[in-house]
């Protein structure tokens, strides 16, 4: 975003929330009482606001995620779903909230094939019957209930007034419109609401959603139950039914989110927190973190050969364990205890060659059940598949002054989700079901592949790579917590970092980089963030990068290794706070349009 575009968004933000200090620049911005890094000024700003009147970072959390479902709709929404992890300060614990959508109970496991079992194409990805039952309301309240300070009806009200006032359109809500003119087209209560007399919003028109702003406002009048039942309810389930949709109320009605345990690992003296199954997210950037431990990557040369191929070459080992064993652990038995056994990692280690990449013939997914405690084997094919990348999802990182903290990624899927509005409502749905396997081996939207672990069932929840998570210093133990399960993490330990991403296939790997990149090379978190960044998840057999950003001898010699390059591509948006003493530094991601905030 250019300098003045960034200026204009945090004066805007200044116009709806005076007294903020909001960041114009790409260092890092700093404050001691409270930082919010998201993908929008005015998302950001809302959660500052909320801090500001006494509110701490679970409640600033609720009014950023509703105002983010506002602002970058093409992003995330209460049409959707997502994942959080809250650090909880005076006890120094961890949970972990999944509040991701779920397959209707009409949901079956060949729903989307043809006679011949082939993927029909689009239906996954486009309409009603590619709708999963949304999570976001629920997980909101659950997570307000849990931890938050001020009224739920307080903490809602900024996304009710962006809505009702509308927000002026960004670069990127404007090309996701453009992207998916057609279908917006195919939905008459889509079209009224995101495009203009037939054609997208353009850059610098206000958008105003009242019917949104209606709904959010019976979500703060009546709280979950004001969506999953009553009028909403009716009106999805309605929409559903005369749209070919599966969702009914009895599925809204049963929507729950669960607490999960977080996975944590170590990285060069540092605790890695992150999110269980069904995320992929956490489990593959601990085995990737893990598997680079063994390696001192900073004697390698920050973007050489050497260090590329090294990253690479963790990448691939991950991604195709993720591809065979991950799925939802309601239904299927995954190893996560082998998967980060560091025997385990060892024996996927121990082909690493630093000067040839792996034949992917002979890189395929490891074994990790003697390295399991119980459990069976599902099995994982050995399929082909394409890259597709997508900058939607949306994360927020957040910090209190009291230095509690919120990582919290959400979504609708891919750009506009499914591109249906639920009519009356202003509910843009989710196409959550894309995330399934579809037909085992056959790839999704991001090109990423799975096996019988993530067919398709009701209820069940589809595989994610959304990766929240909480770097701190110090070793934690796990514990059970009172309410529900939490990872303790004892003094000294220290809150160093919270970060996450959107990006489909590539969050995993951006944010292992952005790890590493204060790790490993000492980068303060607005550098960590931009910096270039490389991306391999197995199949296809191919090391992306974004252009321009390897020079020809380092792509020469990432070639002489056996590497397959391709360069451009759309590379996430990251946003991240770190705690560097008694200062917050906030930083939101150069290639997206967020701006963090603080005071």
């Amino acid at each position: 975003m250019s300098s003045r575009r960034r200026i204009t968004l945090a004066l805007l933000a200044g116009l709806f929330f005076p007294a903020l200090l909001i960041a114009a620049a790409r260092a890092p911005l700093t404050a001691r009482r409270g930082m919010v890094a998201s993908s929008h000024a005015l998302a950001s700003a809302a959660g500052v606001e909320i801090m500001r009147k006494g509110g701490n970072a679970v409640d600033a959390a609720v009014a950023v995620t509703l105002a983010v479902g506002v602002v970058d709709p093409q992003s995330a929404g209460i049409g959707g779903g997502g994942f959080a992890l809250w650090y909880r300060a005076a006890d120094h614990t961890v949970r972990a909230l999944d509040f991701r959508e779920r397959a209707p109970l009409g949901a079956t496991a060949h729903m989307y094939q043809d006679s011949r079992g082939n993927v029909v194409p689009d239906v996954s990805t486009d309409g009603y019957l590619a709708v999963a039952v949304p999570g976001t309301v629920a997980g909101l309240e659950e997570l307000h209930r849990a931890g938050g300070k001020l009224p739920w009806r307080e903490v809602v009200a900024p996304a009710i007034k962006l809505a009702e006032e509308g927000f002026l359109v960004g670069r990127r809500l404007n090309q996701a419109l453009q992207d998916r003119l057609e279908v917006l087209k195919r939905y008459p209560e889509s079209a009224s609401i995101f495009l203009k007399r037939g054609v997208p919003y353009d850059v610098g028109d206000l958008l105003i959603q009242r019917d949104l702003a209606d709904t959010l406002r019976t979500v703060q009048e009546e709280g979950a139950a004001g969506f999953y039942s009553g009028d909403i309810a009716r009106a999805i389930a309605s929409d559903m039914e005369e749209q070919g949709g599966l969702i009914t109320l009895e599925d809204l009605a049963a929507y729950k989110p669960v607490w999960r345990r977080p996975l944590s690992g170590v990285y060069r003296g540092h605790t890695v927190v992150s999110f269980p199954p069904p995320s992929s997210g956490g489990v593959h950037l601990l085995q990737m973190l893990q598997l680079l431990s063994a390696v001192d990557v900073r004697t390698l040369g920050r973007g050489s050969t050497a260090h590329l191929h090294v990253v690479a070459e963790a990448m691939r080992r991950a991604y195709a364990d993720r591809a065979t064993w991950l799925g939802d652990p309601a239904f299927v038995d995954v190893p996560v205890d082998g998967l980060l056994s560091p025997g385990y990692l060892a024996v996927r280690w121990s082909s690493f060659s630093p000067q040839l990449a792996r034949p992917l013939p002979e890189l395929q997914a490891g074994d990790p059940w003697p390295f399991t405690s119980g459990g069976r084997r599902p099995a994982g094919p050995v399929p082909a598949a394409s890259f597709t990348n997508s900058p939607n999802t949306a994360h927020l990182s957040i910090v209190d002054g009291e230095r509690n903290a919120v990582a919290l990624t959400f979504t609708i899927n891919t750009g506009m989700g499914s591109g249906a509005v639920v009519r009356g409502t202003g509910i843009l749905l989710n196409n959550e079901m894309d995330d399934f396997s579809a037909a085992p081996g056959q790839p999704n939207a991001y090109g990423l592949v799975g096996g019988e672990a993530n067919a398709i069932a009701p209820t069940k929840i589809p595989l994610s790579s959304m990766t929240p998570t909480l770097l701190f210093t110090g070793t934690p133990t796990t514990v059970d917590g009172v309410e529900q399960p939490a990872l303790a993490v004892p003094e000294p330990g220290q809150l160093r970092l919270v970060v996450g991403a959107p990006g489909g296939s590539t969050i995993i790997t951006t944010v292992l980089q952005v790890i590493m990149n204060m790790v490993d090379f000492g980068d303060d978190v607005a550098a960590a963030v931009a910096h270039p960044r490389v991306h391999h998840q197995w199949l296809p057999d191919a090391l992306r990068y974004e252009e321009d950003s390897l020079p020809p001898d380092v792509r020469r010699g990432l070639f002489a290794r056996g590497h397959t390059l391709k360069g451009g591509g759309l590379w996430g948006n990251a946003t991240a706070v770190a705690v560097e003493g008694a200062e917050l530094q906030g930083a939101s991601d150069p290639r997206g349009d967020g701006v963090p905030a603080g005071y």
